[in-house]
């Protein structure tokens, strides 16, 4: 990992080659990043939370069905379990600067206290992406450099950086209550076969899916579906199916289902092929994630 000074310390930089989309702590992680990434360029996803804070210049992200045009100042919050993937702009993200903080449902619920939930602000409808007044962007941008600056993980810094992410995540949520800080109109496209496509595999994801049931969702030819899903999201459709359904595993699995009811009304007909599918995608077996806190 780099470094690079940064007033009286230094920044934790991931560098944009990082193909990494998996936690290494087990709670929470900053980090700036700058430049073209090369390792999100296709649909992914991870049970944690993630935000996205652009620092300088422009961005652009895929997260399901709609890309946000991001710029100087923006936030996009990215849900659980949801496909997301850098949207590329020819010339215009070579100078970009964003924040990248993770932190796991776990921990964000540590944090909250009584009938607080600090992570309701990832479960905006219509949008995902945010432009704060500058006052409430720059406090919210002082707390994530705080929290990116690079230090030995002590008790007193892990006591500070929990104080950091309190104050950050309670004021994200009462921010998030004010719609018209949503990012809107010309800034957020919409990719209406993806919706289709989605939608439809969310209806029958415990059923054999064809890829001629989803070309007729697109309304295309089987190969022009094939290259046209291909271009947008990055991952075969074959690829896409198989992740819509081991994150509904995720979800079921939560909710306390038993490994094997999910197997079946997740669309796998073959109990190893989600045990090697799912373990390969979380690290775990079904049956130790649905142990997890």
């Amino acid at each position: 990992m780099e470094e690079k000074k940064v007033k009286a310390g230094k920044i934790r930089l991931l560098p944009a080659t990082e193909e990494r989309q998996y936690m290494i702590d087990r709670e929470y992680e900053v980090y700036e990043k700058e430049g073209v990434p090369t390792g999100a360029m296709a649909f992914h996803y991870h049970d944690f939370y993630e935000i996205l804070y652009v620092l300088e210049g422009e961005y652009s992200s895929m997260v399901e069905n709609q890309s946000y045009h991001l710029h100087k100042g923006d936030f996009l919050l990215i849900n659980q379990n949801v496909m997301h993937k850098y949207q590329p702009m020819e010339g215009r993200a070579e100078d970009s600067k964003r924040i990248i903080l993770w932190a796991t449902g776990a921990f964000l619920k540590g944090l909250s206290d009584g009938d607080v939930d600090l992570t309701e602000c990832f479960r905006t409808e219509n949008s995902r992406a945010w432009h704060f007044p500058v006052y409430y962007e720059e406090m919210l941008r002082g707390f994530l450099l705080k929290l990116a600056l690079d230090g030995a993980s002590t008790g007193l810094r892990r006591t500070m950086d929990r104080g950091y992410l309190t104050l950050f995540f309670s004021n994200l949520n009462l921010l998030c209550n004010r719609k018209e800080s949503l990012l809107s109109g010309e800034y957020v496209a919409e990719h209406p076969l993806v919706a289709r496509v989605s939608a439809y595999v969310d209806e029958h994801i415990d059923e054999a899916i064809s890829l001629e049931d989803l070309s007729k969702q697109a309304h295309l030819s089987k190969y022009h579906f094939l290259r046209k899903f291909k271009e947008l999201t990055g991952v075969t459709a074959h690829a896409f199916v198989m992740n819509k359904r081991l994150i509904r595993a995720c979800e079921l699995l939560q909710k306390g289902e038993s490994v094997a009811d999910v197997c079946q009304n997740t669309g796998f007909s073959d109990y190893s092929v989600f045990l090697r599918n799912f373990k390969a995608a979380f690290g775990v077996s079904p049956g130790q994630y649905r142990q997890k806190d």
